[in-house]
């Protein structure tokens, strides 16, 4: 079973939020909110927070800034997973991805199955891994992002959560890249 290993000490990771939406401002952006209120709550620093518009060349430049800078280790982006015109998150996102990580759009299918019923098969959400860089797109609401930190991502990025995590092997996914992320977590 899955628990916390408190003989571990925790790693607190650089997370970059960006919102993607071509109506909200900071003032107004309850997804981003919720976002950078869990990912202080469990210990991680907010590296930086941004709205860009549903525009695939716009989110890309973002996107490809915080993976280029090596003081970032995790991005999250809400907004722009669903099936309307102006929905273009996934397709601006994905060909960025060295390695896509199917399994958490299954496991965030899961979770959303259990809250929200057949409507869950709705979200588009997706993640994989840049540049050393994991980059999670989540829907546009404060409950889908409320699930994908509370169900997965707060173990996943934390060092302690076991029988594993995503923390431990960050040294590692730069191999070819020899870039130093997340420093002190060694398996």
């Amino acid at each position: 079973m899955s628990s916390i290993d408190d003989s571990k000490t925790f790693i607190p990771l650089n997370i970059a939020v960006l919102t993607i939406s071509d109506t909200r401002t900071l003032a107004d952006d309850k997804s981003g909110a919720t976002l950078v209120e869990r990912i202080e709550k469990a210990g991680h620093l907010v590296a930086d927070r941004a709205i860009v518009t549903d525009d695939v060349e716009s989110i890309r430049a973002r996107i490809r800034q915080w993976i280029a800078d090596p003081a970032i280790d995790v991005v999250i982006t809400t907004g722009g997973t669903g099936f309307t015109g102006r929905d273009v998150t996934p397709e601006a996102i994905e060909p960025l991805f060295e390695k896509r990580m199917d399994g958490f759009a299954t496991l965030f299918l899961m979770v959303s199955h259990a809250k929200i019923g057949t409507s869950a098969i709705q979200t588009r959400a997706t993640a994989g891994v840049a540049g050393a860089t994991y980059i999670f797109c989540l829907p546009g609401s404060p409950g889908a992002c409320k699930d994908a930190w509370d169900e997965i991502l707060v173990h996943q990025l934390d060092y302690r959560y076991r029988p594993c995590n995503f923390v431990e092997i960050m040294p590692r996914l730069d191999e070819h890249l020899r870039r130093a992320k997340a420093k002190g977590a060694m398996v």
